[in-house]
């Protein structure tokens, strides 16, 4: 049965108005960091060439004039991320697939899989604020503050119990048939888990990958607290864009674009993952 037409005109407002309210403020920022900074502070202007006269000063001043400090702060989000987000794949892949093969029994506790699983998951129900002490102390003997290593960790450390989670969902609906079979054909159980289990299992990895990248790139207190020069990260760097003159916004803005697209590029990238997942998901039902 076709919808009414009035219903179907609400549906597409209603999306067109979401779209507005999520990709706006993305276009105040690409139209703030192309503002003077007269045109900035004055009554909001909205459209180029027409309200105000774009300029470029605020980009070459970055990517020119402070190209070298812009790309060290970016480098360092870029090492942080990427880091924490590999390891985080990797342990909580690992970990989510033991937890779904195989049958464990801790006596002490009498606790089994779902137990070991919730207490994985709960170690992100406290707010990370409580522990930048211990962190501060810990790094502070180690000699990790303001290492791109203590960093990883640290992030890593966040992103494994929701990495636990999500694969261990995904590998339960896997059928186990399957590694049987490969099994049977003289695979190992590595080489099953490898070849078999981890292929079929790509949107779960991707949705892991996205979700560790995007928490990492965008981790602001730990970042602050944990380094001092040499692996400030962006977030950090955006932070600190008040000078004498003030807030500068169109510098603030040109940077926020360029810490946002490899978050951007990363979603497309592993788009076609997540689409199959979800596809997979509703074939299932």
């Amino acid at each position: 049965m076709r919808r009414p037409l009035w219903q179907t005109i609400l549906l597409y407002a209603l999306i067109a108005f979401w779209c507005f309210m999520v990709l706006f403020p993305y276009y105040w920022l690409a139209t703030t960091s192309f503002k003077k900074p007269l045109d900035s502070l004055r009554f909001p202007k909205y459209i180029p060439f027409h309200d105000f006269q774009p300029t470029t000063e605020h980009w070459e001043y970055l990517l020119k004039v402070r190209w070298d400090v812009t790309w060290r702060h970016f480098r360092n989000s870029l090492i942080a991320a990427s880091g924490s987000t590999f390891l985080a794949v990797l342990v909580g892949a690992m970990a989510g697939y033991g937890l779904s093969r195989f049958q464990y029994y801790w006596r002490a506790l009498r606790w089994r899989n779902d137990n070991i699983a919730f207490w994985i998951i709960s170690q992100r129900f406290l707010p990370p604020a409580l522990f930048v002490v211990p962190f501060l102390i810990a790094y502070a003997d180690l000699g990790l503050i303001d290492k791109h290593i203590g960093l990883i960790i640290a992030y890593t450390m966040f992103n494994i119990p929701f990495a636990v989670w999500i694969m261990r969902d995904f590998f339960d609906g896997l059928p186990v048939e399957l590694e049987d079979s490969a099994r049977v054909d003289g695979a190992t159980r590595w080489g099953a888990f490898t070849r078999i289990v981890l292929p079929l299992s790509a949107p779960g990895v991707a949705s892991v990958a996205i979700f560790s990248f995007v928490f990492s790139w965008n981790e602001y207190l730990y970042a602050l607290m944990l380094t001092n020069f040499d692996a400030i990260t962006m977030p950090v760097y955006i932070a600190g864009q008040n000078t004498q003159r003030g807030v500068e916004w169109w510098y603030i803005s040109a940077l926020a674009i360029t810490a946002v697209l490899p978050v951007i590029l990363v979603g497309l990238l592993l788009e076609r993952f997540i689409t199959r997942g979800l596809v997979a998901g509703a074939l299932k039902g």
